[in-house]
Parts: C-alpha cells; structure tokens; sequence
C-alpha cells in the first residue's frame, strides 16, 4: 500500500535544437509523509531510450521492467532498432491497458520520453490514459508542474542548446522545489543526443517543509 500511495513530483522535458533534456526532482510522498528523500525519477531504459515518472511508483516500476522487456523482445523479433515512435506508441499501449485493468487501487502513471533514433532525438508525453503526444518545445508533469511552466514559458527558445536546456530545467524543478510541498530533496538531469544518453546531474538537498 505504502509503494502504491507515493505521488507528488516535478518532471520536466524540454526538446532543444541538438537533443532532448529530462529533468526531475527526487521525494516521494505517501500523502504529507515524506518516505523517500532520493528517488529515481529518470531512468534510462537502454541505449536509445530514456523517461521520467510521475505517479504511483508501484505502477511507475512495473511499466519500467516492462517496457525494458518489451523493447529488447521487439529488438530480437525484428533484427532491427525500435524507432522513437515505435517505443512510444508500446509505452502508450501498456499505459492504456494499465489504467484499465481491474483494481481497487487505480494505475496512475505519467511519462515523459526522450527517445533518439537514427533520424534524430524526440520528446513525447504519455499520458496516464494512454494518449501519446510529441512534443516539440517542452513539457512537464506532476504537482508541481504549475510552478515548473512559470519558468518554462518564459524561459524556452527554440533554438537553445541542451547544455542551455539543462539550465533552464534546473530552474524549473526549482522553482517547483520551493513552492510545491511534494517536491524536493534533489534533481536528476539526463540529456538525450543522437549520439548517446547521459546523466549530466545527479544532485541531493537538504529542504525542510
């Protein structure tokens, strides 16, 4: 019960001209308890692949394992690279069948991918209910997003680079960080190329309520 209650985040992911950058912060709350100071919001998934979460964590975990396992199956049945749209229409689809299985505890989960393939690197939005949406300037999730947008809107160039994204993340899920309560105690920053993914920050703080 205790690892389906944990909600209340900050993602971010905004698309620069040379790449994706996924960003979020790292508490995890079971209503006003604070029960993980340094949870993995961003995960890379392999070589290509790379989202953030939002949402019940049990939910959030068993998608991850199995979108892994999905992928990889794919890969080995195709003899071939899943394509950035590939990967997000099979997260959406396990999205749309999660939300909708039977359970006295529903399946809430939002991603956020960065995807590269050989045409070059994506950012998408997978909604809880399935709905896979590309995006191309930015976007951001969980209850501190209200605060993250402030910054982002008025933040966001087109033509920014990822080193420049990078910083105006950090600033979003700040900011977020000091008005949301479900927010804090850290952010991880990961960088999506058509070169390769890389975990460009991995920082944790000390903030009290």
């Amino acid at each position: 019960m205790e690892e389906q209650l944990k909600t209340g985040t900050t993602t971010v992911g905004i698309a620069c001209k040379d790449g994706i950058v996924l960003a979020a912060d790292k508490r995890a709350t079971a209503g006003n308890l604070v029960v993980d100071k340094r949870a993995e919001k961003v995960h890379i998934l392999n070589d290509d692949f790379a989202v953030t979460i939002a949402g019940n964590v049990s939910d959030a975990q068993y998608l991850i394992k199995l979108i892994r396992a999905e992928l990889k199956l794919k890969e080995v049945r195709t003899h071939k690279r899943t394509s950035a749209k590939e990967a997000a229409n099979l997260l959406g689809g396990l999205l749309f069948t999660n939300i909708r299985r039977m359970s006295m505890l529903p399946g809430i989960c939002h991603f956020l991918l960065g995807a590269k393939d050989d045409s070059g690197a994506y950012l998408y939005d997978l909604f809880p209910d399935g709905s896979v949406t590309k995006i191309r300037d930015y976007v951001s999730s969980g209850s501190g997003s209200v605060f993250a947008y402030g910054v982002l809107e008025t933040q966001y160039r087109a033509d920014m680079t990822t080193t420049e994204g990078v910083k105006v993340a950090i600033k979003a899920i700040n900011t977020a960080l000091q008005r949301d309560t479900y927010t804090g105690n850290g952010i991880d920053v990961i960088v999506v190329t058509d070169k390769e993914i890389k975990r460009v920050l991995q920082k944790e703080l000390e903030i009290s309520l």
